[in-house]
């Protein structure tokens, strides 16, 4: 029987327009919406309640969760800062590929006991449930304003961005030794320098590339630009998978160093895959819900929630202690790190991979994975803010205010579009803009004045607590800083 499109629309529409609606419920009562994605998905399902719409076609999933996966992974490194995960580039490297190995290692062997698996079946469940998602993890921080001290953030956030593409190998690899019985592990080392490292020369050719082409090609419309990004992302992921390198890592590099540097439209480019890979997640947990059935995954309750331990309170932590110990953490920082650890989108597009390879112990896999991402989600997800603040790490959300005025900066311009506030007691405070003696070059664009924003000219007072957005180079946002800086009694 063939849908009509129509059908397969309303349907998708519908859910996809029920999950936005309810992760708008979900951040009041800090229930993390992956969570509520993945319910709706069940309620979907063939044993839902909802339509029972019968999905179980594993290649579709698989093909479907590749895509959103690159989506994913390519986002996640556009949106982290280079200047902030420099620093942090050495212990994150270890926590995404060392880590990711302590973590697969440790789960696989308790899989073997557990399950009766096989070493490498054991090794194959580790790896797919072995990466981190930060997605989750910063959604429920900004629905209930809390950040993290220190380096923790950048850390946890090029940590989980980067380790996807350690997770992808590590289950091919055990994948093709199991269908392979005669294939020897001390092949993996040559085919991991390879993998890796035709990924991260392919994903640094394909920036530069690509930022030079966005800079150059000058389209009519600011739309051709997403459209253009999109077409790269695809492109390097195929191109470096084509030749037999790790085309994650090259998305996510590619993702990394674009954010590094200035190219038109940035902002917006930015903005415009945040959503696309949002829309990926929904995606990937809806799919997870479709494909679930409880009476199946009943039988594998029990397990699936002692193998969640173990990843949680076993696994995780061996990791992160010992990637961490020859760095500068404390046990708190390090505790923390091993608490952030919530699995989401890439666990479920790796369990399909075993489906479509025939692995015999693939379907109860299947069935942990479900397990280990719903308690991966209720059980660190909605007591990170708690545990934040046990352990002493946590520290308000600093939510930059927005303002009705975007700029970007680029090569051709040498300006920035910086917000200054006016000290309480600065020696300005009363006297109008143009008797301060701003930088000629230096422009106010506007004044935020509590919940208003002024546009301002010469005569325009001043007031304590005033917000300056102001064009200028760094040169003049000095002068200016300096300005305001003096107080009262000191010079006017």
């Amino acid at each position: 029987m063939i849908i009509p499109i129509e059908i397969i629309l309303l349907w998708a529409a519908a859910l996809a327009l029920i999950s936005v609606l309810a992760s708008k419920v979900s951040g009041k009562f800090a229930v993390p919406a992956l969570l509520v994605f993945l319910i709706i998905g069940i309620f979907a399902g063939s044993q839902g309640v909802i339509g029972q719409m019968y999905s179980a076609n594993y290649k579709l999933a698989e093909s479907i969760g590749i895509i959103a996966l690159i989506l994913i992974i390519y986002s996640g490194g556009l949106d982290t800062s280079w200047k902030t995960v420099r620093p942090l580039f050495g212990p994150g490297i270890v926590l995404s590929t060392l880590g990711v190995l302590i973590t697969t290692i440790v789960v696989g062997i308790f899989a073997v006991f557990i399950f009766k698996f096989s070493l490498f079946e054991g090794l194959l469940l580790g790896a797919i449930v072995s990466s981190t998602d930060v997605a989750a993890v910063f959604s429920i921080l900004r629905s209930r304003k809390i950040s993290l001290k220190g380096n923790l953030k950048p850390l946890l956030e090029f940590e989980s961005g980067s380790n996807d593409p350690m997770a992808v190998f590590l289950t091919i690899t055990f994948m093709a030794i199991l269908k392979r019985p005669g294939a020897s592990i001390f092949n993996v080392l040559p085919l991991f320098i390879l993998n890796m490292g035709v990924g991260l020369v392919m994903g640094y050719f394909m920036a530069r590339l690509s930022i030079d082409i966005i800079n150059r090609i000058k389209l009519e419309y600011e739309g051709l630009y997403s459209v253009l990004t999109i077409s790269v992302i695809f492109l390097t992921y195929a191109l470096t998978t084509f030749l037999k390198g790790n085309g994650f890592l090259a998305v996510y590099i590619l993702g990394l160093l674009m954010n590094k540097n200035d190219f038109a439209h940035k902002r917006s480019l930015i903005r415009f895959h945040e959503g696309l890979a949002w829309l990926a997640q929904v995606i990937m947990f809806l799919t997870l819900g479709l494909l679930i059935f409880p009476s199946q995954v009943a039988s594998a309750l029990l397990s699936g929630l002692l193998i969640s331990a173990i990843l949680i309170f076993l696994a995780r932590p061996i990791g992160v202690f010992l990637c961490l110990f020859p760095f500068k953490f404390s046990f708190a920082e390090k505790a923390m790190v091993s608490w952030v650890g919530l699995r989401g989108a890439v666990p479920i597009v790796l369990a399909t991979f075993p489906l479509l390879a025939q692995i015999p112990q693939a379907h109860m896999m299947f069935n942990v994975v479900f397990f280990v991402v719903l308690a991966s989600v209720i059980v660190q997800g909605t007591s990170i803010p708690f545990v934040s603040k046990l352990l002493k790490v946590n520290a308000p959300l600093d939510e930059k205010k927005r303002y009705p005025i975007e700029f970007e900066q680029t090569g051709d311009i040498d300006a920035s579009l910086i917000d200054i506030i006016v000290p309480y007691n600065s020696a300005v405070v009363g006297k109008t803009i143009a008797t301060i003696g701003i930088p000629l070059k230096a422009l106010v664009v506007l004044i935020s004045r509590g919940e208003k924003f002024i546009v301002p000219n010469g005569s325009t007072l001043i007031e304590e607590g005033d917000v300056f957005l102001v064009l200028a180079n760094s040169e003049d946002l000095k002068g200016l800083q300096a300005i305001l800086s003096i107080l009262k009694g000191r010079g006017s």
